[in-house]
């Protein structure tokens, strides 16, 4: 029974150690002591823990607390976005798209931006509008620049409504009903 009892609580208590790790983390980050919150991170973020893999890939990227490494930046990025992180998934589909700490792939940039698209990113919304209007890891697609761009503009993206009146141009008629009418069918899914 206590041998049951253990295995069971040991995630939990791992867990809440490396939480902790986090926390003292962004406690020594936010006092400017980078050495510190690059060791709190470092812990928890190899016990698996998403925030502190997302913040450990900033100081990485950023050169706080160690020497700038980009390749190290996009390895903890892309352990947090593969946990679901919404700013790590964008951040990653930028790192793939720039060539940064990795090879330039837009196929896998147009992925990573759709996952965090699709939990209404707005920078990653337009960016994708921008990927499908220009034929950047996927075929042509103005359409879905369209739809795009519209999500973008209802999350606020200050450049969408001006990519929206440029593709709008670019569009056929049947092209923007069509795009027009799968924007409305998302808006009533949200």
């Amino acid at each position: 029974m206590r041998k049951g009892l253990l295995a069971a609580a040991l995630p939990l208590l791992l867990s809440l150690g490396a939480q902790a790790d986090y926390e003292d983390g962004v406690d020594a980050a936010q006092s400017g002591d980078y050495a510190t919150a690059l060791k709190e991170f470092t812990a928890a973020a190899e016990a698996g823990l998403d925030l502190a893999q997302y913040n450990l890939a900033i100081l990485y990227f950023t050169g706080q607390g160690v020497a700038q490494d980009y390749a190290e930046a996009f390895r903890w990025t892309k352990a947090a976005a593969e946990q679901g992180h919404l700013n790590a998934q964008f951040n990653l589909g930028a790192l793939y798209y720039t060539g940064t700490g990795t090879n330039v792939d837009y196929e896998q940039s147009l992925y990573w931006y759709t996952q965090a698209a699709q939990a209404h990113h707005a920078d990653a919304q337009y960016n994708l509008a921008t990927m499908y209007q220009l034929g950047e890891g996927t075929d042509i697609d103005l359409v879905q620049a369209y739809f795009w761009a519209s999500a973008a503009q209802f999350n606020e993206h200050p450049d969408a409504p001006a990519l929206l009146a440029e593709l709008a141009a670019q569009m056929s008629p049947q092209q923007l009903s069509d795009a027009r009418g799968i924007f409305a069918r998302w808006t009533l899914e949200q």
